[in-house]
């Protein structure tokens, strides 16, 4: 069905008929001119957004529109989480162009609303446009935590130890496999349309992704850290610092050092990698510690702990020590695997303005 034919406020009521509420702080959802929340008594408001663009963010070559719809959510929702808070309320606007059908715009929301589900979320609003320029994304994501709770970027201290949840480098090895089958798909779409005689005539084509399923998950299919932010607080560990891994573990740990005021010191054995990451690495002649380090996507935390923490923040799954931070003249240093010592950088992924 083509979007036209219900219009905007058709295709509103079409996505977002039959949504239920999950949060008694949701007081009035779709359906009026602006949304009516509570706030939680005795908690602070934490709002983000994100935008994501056909063509910069993500290439529908090979992302399921479900998958995107999913991935959209659950980004927002890190962020909230990196803050301690706990995701409650989402708006999603949306820009289309005239290539996309009612039943595309389907698939991309059924994605959003699980992620809104497993999380708790509610989707209480959002805008529709037509667009020039492919699919645009945009997503607000309302949040709440207890004063005691936040966590902001600058209170990491000389001492206190660097960890982060997960491993690293998955999504952007899961990225590196996406581009390089689609490399070869339109290498051979090109030759067969140069061969066919009729130009429909084309050879159906099957990506090679056995023994990679953890990759593409990693790319796809991020999964906020909910569980680390409640294990934490189960734990009593409040983080004096914390972020999200989104644009590379360099970039976000110089983040925090830039607001704190301080140095790290990490070690490259001890950064978390999955034997997949390890296998791609070699097979694309890459080297793994650039790709943790650098790669981005991973939606996994990095937090810095008080040193007396020690003992309990290594009894979290998931969770692990890779460093700690020092006084700001000793710098940021990276020490290999033979103890050589080397500056970090922020080589992550940067929007080109």
């Amino acid at each position: 069905m083509e979007i036209n034919e219900l219009g905007e406020f058709g295709l509103i009521d079409h996505l977002t008929s039959g949504i239920e509420r999950q949060n008694e702080g949701t007081l009035k959802g779709v359906g009026d001119d602006a949304a009516i929340l509570q706030a939680t008594e005795g908690h602070r408001t934490l709002v983000t957004t994100d935008l994501l663009l056909e063509g910069i963010h993500f290439d529908l070559t090979y992302v399921p529109l479900q998958h995107l719809g999913y991935k959209s959510a659950q980004v927002n929702f890190s962020d909230i989480y990196a803050m301690g808070g706990m995701p409650r309320q989402i708006t999603v606007s949306l820009g289309i162009s005239k290539r996309f059908s009612v039943e595309d715009i389907d698939s991309l929301y059924a994605g959003i609303l699980t992620a809104c589900r497993e999380h708790g979320v509610d989707l209480v609003g959002g805008d529709t446009s037509a667009s020039m320029t492919g699919l645009t994304i945009s997503i607000t994501c309302i949040g709440e935590a207890r004063p005691e709770e936040i966590v902001e970027r600058g209170g990491a201290h000389d001492t206190d130890l660097v960890c982060v949840s997960g491993d690293l480098g998955a999504a952007y090895m899961g990225l590196q496999l996406l581009e390089r089958e689609k490399s070869v798909y339109m290498q051979q779409l090109r030759e067969a349309q140069n061969a066919a005689s009729k130009p429909d005539e084309l050879p159906a084509f099957q990506p090679d992704f056995s023994g990679r399923e953890y990759l593409l998950q990693r790319q796809l299919r991020p999964e906020a850290r909910r569980d680390i932010i409640l294990a934490l607080r189960e734990a009593g560990i409040r983080p004096t610092a914390m972020m999200d891994i989104s644009d590379g573990l360099s970039s976000e740990l110089l983040h925090i050092c830039k607001q704190s005021a301080c140095g790290c010191r990490i070690y490259e054995e001890r950064i978390p990698l999955d034997y997949q990451t390890a296998v791609m690495a070699e097979e694309l002649n890459m080297n793994v510690t650039t790709a943790a380090l650098n790669g981005g996507e991973d939606y996994e935390l990095l937090f810095t702990v008080p040193l007396t923490d020690h003992d309990r923040v290594v009894q979290i799954p998931g969770v692990k020590v890779i460093g700690h931070i020092t006084k700001a003249e000793l710098g940021h240093v990276l020490v290999t695997r033979d103890g050589g010592e080397f500056e970090l950088k922020a080589q992550g992924w940067q929007a080109k303005l």
